[in-house]
């Protein structure tokens, strides 16, 4: 996928986004794919999305098996198994596949468009990548097309394949508000938590969207990365210190109930009479003792 130019990501809905000018697999044609085998700048640009799209995934130290949804010229692909890892991606364009395909990269290679997903194994994958490719949903390309049903297909699918607490990183070119809004809650009604990253926010240039979700926790810690782990420390001290903070309060409000028993506030009362020279019985043990009651 093609990285929008400064200006088109900076005036809204823009004509000359490539999403708006036809939909993935035409604009992606033979001689569109092509620059991604050629122009030193694409690959620049494609390969440090994906070396940062790994790095927010958190995987733990082994080899692991990860999705490139979106996968293109395999630049992506390319990223992933120089950090050591296999991988298996899909696109929509069969010529960006053609490209892929003549890099000779290590990657097996599907056809598929995203927006009806792949139906693969339960917890196949270690992780999941995307550059560029997620806002390509948010688009009516044809007769039927409904965004936000497309998405949630694109989620219920993805997180079905996800290993149990594995991490997906999806970049994508938000055109407006409403499409981060869209994406996001497709992704969280689906089962994900998350959030949005965004790289660079304060430039024009630079400023990447990353949408950062994982499907649960792993029951299994060995397999959770120290970054995770520390992170989890550090909510059980802040939750054990609100615990014993609470706990602290609830018996200071207990004392106050209880300040003065009835015969301390009888003693008083009684002393408080006797300073104003008022007749006053004098204190024996049964002052203030509660009387039985007689039967009748």
């Amino acid at each position: 996928p093609v990285e929008p130019k400064e200006s088109e990501m900076s005036h809204g809905r823009h004509a000359g986004r490539p999403e708006h000018q036809a939909p993935p697999e035409i604009y992606y044609n033979d001689v569109e794919a092509a620059k991604y085998g050629t122009s030193s700048r694409m690959i620049e640009i494609q390969t440090k999305m994906a070396e940062r799209a790994l790095e927010l995934l958190l995987l733990p130290d082994r080899v692991c098996l990860l999705l490139d949804i979106g996968c293109g010229s395999g630049l992506s692909g390319e990223a992933i198994t120089e950090a050591g890892h296999a991988w298996i991606g899909y696109d929509v364009s069969p010529s960006m596949l053609k490209v892929a395909a003549s890099r000779e990269t290590e990657g097996d290679l599907l056809h598929c468009d995203a927006g009806q997903g792949l139906k693969f194994r339960p917890g196949t994958f270690d992780g999941a990548i995307s550059i560029s490719a997620l806002q390509w949903l948010c688009n009516i390309d044809r007769k039927g097309h409904e965004p936000y049903k497309r998405l949630r297909c694109f989620f219920e699918r993805l997180y079905v394949c996800l290993r149990k607490g594995a991490r997906a990183a999806l970049q994508f070119y938000p055109e407006t508000a409403g499409q981060v809004e869209m994406i996001t809650s497709a992704a969280l009604r689906c089962g994900f938590g998350g959030g949005l990253v965004v790289d660079y926010p304060h430039s024009s240039k630079a400023k990447k969207h990353f949408l950062v979700i994982y499907a649960g926790l792993s029951s299994d810690i060995s397999e959770r990365p120290a970054a995770v782990l520390a992170a989890k420390a550090m909510d059980v001290e802040e939750d054990e210190e609100k615990v014993a903070v609470e706990g602290r309060q609830r018996v200071k409000q207990r004392r106050g109930k209880g300040k003065a028993s009835y015969k301390e506030k009888v003693m008083k009362k009684k002393d408080t009479q006797r300073k104003k020279n008022l007749k006053v019985r004098k204190d024996t043990k049964y002052t203030a003792r509660k009387r039985k009651s007689k039967a009748i």
